[in-house]
């Protein structure tokens, strides 16, 4: 393996050639912001207009895509918004690779034209949450857009690094992300150069777009409106329920006026009232701080960082500082922090730093073992990039060919996992059970992609696969899957135990088949007859329901086996030591190849 090091300071390719500038992109639910670090500071680029927040908004038409805010002004009735939650899913009608691909397209536009170059590459922020279908996704939408991405940026991250948390600071930091469609809470430790993602969480279905939601809705309730909106009039609606929610972050009352056919509409909001409307939505956030603190042990903090929109509502911030007992950090505009930590990390990939950022993966990966279990090879939280090997071996006689099932998620039962690959290891020596030695390695790299390997030990023979699924996990199914896994803990662990106790039963029936199949000779009428009915007896213990009764079943086997499995050793040994001498160093595998 070959190690590419630089000094600090430098660029990891001091000698390469320019390969045209790097940007940071904020691809957000609601508004997506592009930046650039430019003498010795982050500038966020704007368009024409000096607009600083570009929707993330298409309309198309004749297959032209017109984005940002001129898809609100086309006279089409469908305009796509929020295409982040559907990033990696493929079985939606819309395709949010393109339509993310249109978006990055535009912003790539408005960076050339205002820096009057080629812009070529990018680091692109992705939620914590994002599992690998949709950072792929959001890969490949670059890639259509003409970027070359240098790396995929967790959101938290990013927003750490816009506050220069990264230079000389040591402790334990609390990223607070409420965006348009996500909300996600890091903490993040930084010691000595080092700065670690040490716990993530969050609700991938929670955002401000839920505020606007709420808003909206009670809008409609307060104006008596009853009639069915189009998809037009229902963004149009939002639109305005955000600008309310905006405006009260800084005054007491905001009025909402609005043409919903055949009619105008208008009321007066009271902050106090859409606080009311917003606080059930705000504890959940709560609620997910108290998970992450608890899961990392750590019980105070030494900073909040708060990023998106929405966080400058005063309850929010007022609710997070009385969570913290500290006052949050705020002195950057919360919808821009983020795009300000990917034009430095940016900067820092092509020019060099001396920090090293550790991210973590979001959910456990593994693999599926026998019974439909899951054996956990990475587990959540764990630091990327990574790579990490497991041994696993066959479990029937003479197998040539083993299944690699890749998952991911908390349960233990594959069935309530996640199915990201499979892939066969063919060629495997046919060996007893258990002789045979496979080696299966996964990798994440820092963009959180995963590749997986298997490796045949004796033969070298081997398979890989990149994860690069079809369709992605829906984002609210992510969150359900971390609720589900604390719901279900002890439950699962008592099937888990229940079912390896079913395949070890399993094993040893196997096993005994074959003996009795070579060697049943070797037994005595009354010894044949015991040993059958404490088969009989595993094989019941085994389609119940008590652990217990399997164990206990297969300790009366093993005893009534105990004069057997004596004369097979001692008949093994007879045979292998017939004409030849007792140091002879392949007796040891004769013996076991005529055992089988």
């Amino acid at each position: 393996m070959l190690l590419q090091i630089h000094e600090p300071n430098q660029s990891p390719e001091p000698h390469a050639k320019p390969k045209g500038i790097a940007v940071g992109i904020d691809l957000g639910t609601t508004h997506s912001l592009i930046a650039i670090h430019e003498n010795g500071a982050v500038r966020v680029i704007t368009d024409a207009q000096g607009r600083r927040l570009h929707p993330s908004a298409v309309s198309y038409h004749d297959g032209k895509a017109t984005v940002g805010h001129e898809a609100f002004n086309t006279t089409e009735q469908v305009i796509i918004t929020s295409a982040k939650r559907l990033m990696g899913r493929g079985t939606t009608a819309i395709d949010s690779v393109a339509v993310s691909a249109d978006i990055l397209r535009h912003l790539k536009v408005l960076a050339e034209t205002d820096l009057k170059q080629p812009v070529s590459r990018a680091v692109i922020t992705v939620p914590a949450y994002f599992d690998d279908a949709a950072r792929s996704a959001t890969k490949h939408a670059a890639e259509q857009a003409g970027f070359e991405v240098l790396r995929l940026l967790n959101e938290p991250t990013a927003a750490a690094l816009a506050y220069g948390l990264d230079n000389n600071t040591e402790g334990f930091y609390a990223i607070y992300d409420l965006g348009g469609g996500t909300f996600d809470i890091s903490l993040l430790r930084f010691e000595r150069g080092v700065f670690q993602v040490i716990a993530t969480g969050g609700d991938t279905t929670l955002g401000g777009d839920d505020l606007d939601a709420a808003i909206a809705a009670s809008f409609l309730a307060h104006v008596h409106y009853t009639e069915t909106l189009t998809q037009k009039d229902h963004q149009r609606l939002l639109q305005a329920a955000r600008l309310v929610k905006e405006n009260l972050s800084t005054q007491p009352s905001a009025d909402m006026t609005l043409y919903l056919p055949p009619r105008d509409c208008s009321h007066r909001f009271m902050r106090e009232d859409v606080e009311k409307l917003c606080l059930p939505f705000i504890e959940r956030t709560l609620t997910h701080l108290k998970n992450v603190l608890q899961q990392a042990g750590v019980a105070s903090v030494d900073g909040i960082v708060l990023v998106g929109g929405s966080t400058r509502m005063p309850l929010v911030r007022q609710k997070v500082q009385e969570f913290f007992d500290k006052a949050p950090l705020v002195n950057l505009n919360p919808d821009e922090v983020v795009a300000i930590g990917a034009a430095l990390q940016a900067d820092a990939l092509t020019n060099g730093s001396d920090t090293l950022l550790l991210d973590v993966t979001p959910l456990s990966l593994g693999l599926e073992t026998m019974g439909g279990l899951v054996e956990k090879i990475i587990y959540r939280n764990s630091p990327i990039p990574l790579a990490k090997a497991q041994e696993f071996t066959t479990y029937q006689d003479g197998q040539t060919a083993m299944s690699i099932h890749v998952l991911q998620g908390e349960r233990e039962e594959a069935r309530h996992c996640r199915s990201l690959a499979k892939f066969e290891l063919h060629d495997i020596p046919p060996l007893p059970a258990g002789a045979a030695r496979i080696l299966v390695t996964f990798t994440v790299d820092a963009d959180g992609l995963l590749t997986v390997s298997a490796k045949e030990q004796t033969t070298g023979k081997s398979q890989r696969v990149e994860v690069k699924p079809t369709f992605g996990i829906a984002m609210e199914e992510m969150a359900q899957m971390l609720y589900e896994s604390l719901e279900h803990g002890q439950e699962d662990m008592r099937e888990r135990l229940l079912i390896e106790a079913r395949v070890e039963g399993q094993r040893v029936l196997e096993a005994l088949r074959s003996a009795l199949y070579k060697d049943s000779s070797l037994l005595e009428n009354s010894e044949y007859s015991l040993i059958i009915e404490q088969e009989t007896a595993l094989k019941t213990a085994i389609v119940g329901t008590s652990r217990d009764a399997i164990h206990n079943a297969m300790e009366a086997l093993e005893e009534a086996c105990a004069p057997f499995v004596e004369r097979r050793v001692n008949t093994a040994i007879q045979a292998a030591l017939a004409g030849r001498k007792i140091d002879d160093p392949d007796l040891e595998k004769m013996i076991s190849k005529a055992l089988g």
